[in-house]
């Protein structure tokens, strides 16, 4: 089962299709059609998290961007954690499940960075 996270965090780094990062609703069709949507909502979410990780850690002084930084990687550890759960449940649903939580890990934190400092 980790072996689907693992999968959906390599295809992650590679989309090179992203659908709308908007409403997660828009994905419907098959559950692969659903899985393949989702990992470019959240491919798109990662790139916004990116940008303003970079930001908050420019932005930050000294003290604070280790703390970022080790906060940032006790999340992605989380994030990770969390979604395997999503992924060992049971049927082909447990794909989307993962996805979603992904997705929506993913564009909350993005969201949280891109907050800071405002």
């Amino acid at each position: 089962m980790r072996s689907i996270l693992i999968a959906v965090l390599c295809v992650l780094t590679t989309a090179a299709q992203a659908g709308d990062q908007g409403d997660p609703r828009s994905c419907d069709g098959s559950t692969a059609e659903m899985v393949e949507c989702l990992k470019g909502q959240t491919a798109q979410w990662d790139k916004r998290l990116t940008i303003a990780y970079q930001q908050a850690m420019k932005n930050a002084a000294d003290a604070q961007r280790d703390q970022l930084r080790a906060a940032q990687r006790l999340w992605i550890q989380y994030r990770d954690a969390n979604c395997l759960y999503y992924g060992m449940g049971e049927g082909t649903i447990a794909r989307v499940d993962a996805g979603e939580c992904l997705r929506r890990m993913t564009e909350a934190r993005a969201r949280e960075l891109e907050g800071l400092g405002r």
